[in-house]
């Protein structure tokens, strides 16, 4: 390929980890980036990444003070070269405190098409007398870097469960809420936005909790350990949140953190006082993750590919 003919294509370097690489950057995606004159090009992490290149933009999601001052390095040098994400921000990501404080903070207007929040949660350091929460507690790591560690999680269902936290290190306790076992996961990749089902903790009904006690880890959680009705929950009666208000949340929530691409966990309360009410659905953003695993969702492609192609016509930026 000719100087003049690489300069007609839009180049996106990436810089993952072997695993996210592969589900990632799938041949699948390569190949159709490519037809539309986009090259998706790797970027060697084991060489200066100021000899790399040339490129229009980098992807990344490796961490560290090294790889940080290279990109900074590299900006400094190449001004133009879109970086998606800055690090910095992507870090706050990494505190299970500081990315729902950005939810928190957003000044939002919904058209009542339902209310905001983030769950009531607090910061431990081992078994304490918890007075401001009520159980039952989801108990989670308060880094949150993908490791398997940052993945154990338990439940919580009295003072006597606060034990398993001895010798855990900072974890944050989130007051559980019953949500009909369903989160919505929205997928943000700039302006392009989709929202899927999955199945989650089954609800606990007061009588229930009666009976609960100690802790049990997430991966021991069942409905038939926590919830009186034995019945599966049916994704299908559970309907998504309406397009409009699942895309202007997203589009607050890219504006708030500064990123472009990122998931977030959004969960409906299922509080039957609220029907009674005849008030708004509550919904609460529970967790954010950078980068996440897009091929999980159907059409992958098609959805990245309007993304690339909004950077590579218009520029589009957080």
């Amino acid at each position: 390929m000719s100087n003049d003919q690489r300069s007609q294509r839009y180049q996106i370097g990436y810089a993952l980890a072997p695993k996210k690489e592969q589900t990632f950057i799938q041949p699948s995606l390569v190949t159709k980036a490519s037809e539309r004159g986009i090259d998706l090009i790797r970027i060697d992490p084991y060489k200066p990444l100021i000899e790399q290149g040339p490129f229009d933009c980098i992807i990344h999601k490796l961490y560290g003070p090294d790889w940080n001052q290279q990109l900074l390095q590299f900006s400094s040098r190449n001004p133009g070269v879109r970086v998606i994400d800055p690090p910095e921000l992507i870090e706050r990501l990494h505190n299970r405190i500081s990315m729902l404080e950005v939810v928190s903070d957003m000044k939002i207007d919904l058209n009542s098409k339902g209310k905001l929040s983030v769950p009531k949660q607090a910061v431990v350091s081992g078994p304490t007398e918890v007075h401001e929460l009520r159980f039952p507690l989801i108990a989670k790591p308060l880094e949150a870097n993908g490791t398997p560690k940052s993945h154990q999680m338990y439940l919580i269902f009295d003072t006597e469960g606060l034990q398993v936290l001895e010798e855990a290190a900072p974890m944050v306790l989130q007051e559980f809420v019953n949500h009909g076992g369903v989160v919505f996961k929205v997928y943000v990749a700039g302006s392009s936005v989709k929202c899927v089902k999955r199945k989650s903790l089954p609800d606990i009904s007061q009588e229930k909790m009666k009976s609960l006690k100690g802790f049990l880890p997430f991966s021991q959680v069942s409905s038939n350990a926590v919830d009186d009705d034995d019945r599966e929950v049916d994704l299908e009666k559970n309907e998504v949140p309406c397009e409009g208000f699942v895309v202007e949340l997203a589009r607050a929530m890219r504006e708030a953190l500064g990123l472009n691409l990122f998931n977030f966990d959004l969960i409906r309360e299922n509080d039957d006082n609220l029907s009674a009410r005849g008030d708004s659905d509550r919904y609460l953003v529970i967790d954010i993750n950078y980068l996440p695993g897009y091929a999980k969702l159907q059409g992958y492609v098609s959805f990245l590919m309007d993304f690339f192609l909004n950077l590579a016509n218009n520029g589009e930026s957080s």
